[in-house]
């Protein structure tokens, strides 16, 4: 059987400032306490504020993770200079650019903009490579700002806002289906919409034809569905009729924060038994995670820095003798009988597999594992997520016998990385590093990666257990 590949990434940041409110937790807080929502406004960044925070242009592809060290702490402080809105993976896309892609995402005329504002919408869409006149022609005319406000305060309408400013409103689909209302709603479109930027994205970096895609899989964190199918899906396929793969089909993967690792290997399986030549894989962004740690934020007073909606897609193929490979031979599970212990889950995501093609712990180059940027979730008191799994990966090392343990931290920084990731659960599982790794095996600097990303089931209620999935990815061996 031929090797599979991955051939392309894409990586995008959603600057939303104005949907913080709508985040899980802040909506919930403001109820309680609508000072809340001065406090929050008061601390928004701008949007060159985003576009020059340093793990942001490490998600972009602009800043190798590594390069997190050089820079001082707290990293919101040190912006870098000139940083750039683009990248050869994709783009930094600010809010009211992005009420123009919702808008076009629509299909059930749940967005209304008002008519005053769709101009300038229309504006910065017609400036955006990824969309064309047929996308453009989906913004219609617009509403008044009375028929909108009606809709807000008659029929459970959630206002809309652009700095600060009320210029449209998103509606429910039915009077008391839960599943169907506003919140909901919204909290959907928004994954479809930030993944479809990332579906398209791809496929320019890559030039595969969308009529070429035989498969796409969701590997989001949405719950698309209605009171009698909650989370019943298809995301998929939405997102691939929004980007015109016409020949293609597909389904969502539900793992919770391991879902894209999950997806990949499902993709790489998909590619090498010949049933689908092109498989692509995204998630989209996550609302319900704006502002999750804003409580730590205010308290040291710093900007928001959950304001942004992490997007990525991957395109995977067969072997084409240049892109580096999955080693479809080395795929790391936690198996159910292998208990909730991190130390046994750890284990069975990196030496386990690692075992089963002679290979050792030292022997990867780098390891990518939930890449939370700790800058996110440190003032929370929620840790440094990445930095320790790695310490846990090299006390593996240690005890294994493959190191010192006084080499244990010179081990993590060697094979670890800075967190870097918008903190969506799903969206820093592990493949965000797949970009940089995929160039450093081009470019002859790394010859493997091990890839890997836990998940909470026991967040569902239905289990206790966790769980995990890993894959390696190799340096292609017909490449120069």
């Amino acid at each position: 059987m031929s090797e599979v590949v991955v051939k392309g990434c894409a990586y995008n940041i959603i600057h939303v400032p104005d949907f913080i409110r709508y985040g899980s937790k802040p909506e919930r807080d403001i109820q309680s306490d609508p000072e809340l929502l001065g406090k929050l406004t008061a601390h928004t960044r701008k949007f060159e504020d985003a576009v020059s925070y340093a793990p942001n242009q490490a998600f972009l592809g602009n800043l190798h993770p590594d390069k997190l060290h050089e820079i001082g702490n707290p990293w919101f402080k040190h912006p870098i200079p000139e940083a750039s809105q683009t990248s050869k993976y994709g783009r930094m896309i600010p809010e009211d650019e992005f009420y123009a892609i919702l808008k076009i995402s629509d299909e059930f005329d749940l967005v209304w903009i008002d008519e005053s504002f769709l101009p300038h919408l229309r504006e910065t869409i017609e400036q955006n490579p990824l969309f064309d006149e047929i996308d453009s022609a989906r913004l219609e005319t617009g509403h008044s700002p009375e028929n909108i406000q009606k809709k807000i305060d008659t029929e459970d309408s959630l206002p809309l806002f652009f700095n600060q400013k009320c210029i449209g409103c998103f509606h429910r689909h039915h009077e008391v289906d839960q599943a169907l209302s506003a919140e909901v709603l919204m909290e959907n479109l928004l994954t479809k919409a930030t993944a479809g930027i990332a579906v398209r994205q791809l496929l320019k970096n890559t030039g595969l034809q969308p009529e070429d895609v035989g498969y796409i899989m969701s590997s989001s964190e949405e719950a698309i569905g209605d009171r009698y199918q909650r989370g019943g899906g298809n995301l998929a396929k939405a997102v691939g009729e929004m980007c015109r793969c016409v020949n293609a089909t597909g389904s969502d993967v539900k793992a919770f924060c391991a879902g894209p690792v999950y997806a990949i290997v499902h993709a790489a399986s998909l590619v090498k038994s010949g049933i689908f030549d092109n498989v692509v894989v995204f998630g989209g962004g996550c609302m319900a995670k704006l502002g999750m740690k804003y409580q730590g934020h205010l308290k040291h007073d710093m900007p928001i820095l959950e304001d942004i909606l992490g997007a990525e897609a991957f395109l995977i193929t067969k072997d084409d003798g240049a892109n580096p490979i999955i080693r479809t031979d080395s795929i790391g599970i936690h198996d159910i009988g292998s208990g909730a212990a991190q130390q046994a889950i750890m284990e069975s995501l990196t030496v386990k597999p690692l075992r089963k093609i002679g290979l050792k712990l030292s022997d990867v180059d780098k390891f990518s594992t939930e890449m939370h940027n700790p800058e996110v979730t440190e003032p929370q008191g929620s840790g440094n997520v990445p930095l320790n799994n790695y310490r846990m990966i090299a006390a593996l090392a240690v005890m294994n016998k493959e190191i010192e343990k006084k080499e244990l931290m010179n081990f993590v920084k060697k094979h670890g990385m800075p967190g870097f990731s918008p903190t969506q659960g799903h969206i820093p599982a592990a493949v965000p590093f797949l970009g940089h790794a995929i160039d450093a095996m081009q470019a002859g600097t790394m010859q493997r990666a091990q890839f890997l990303a836990k998940g909470s089931l026991f967040l569902g209620r239905m289990s206790h257990l966790s769980d995990g999935m890993s894959f390696v990815l190799e340096k292609n061996p017909q490449a120069a």
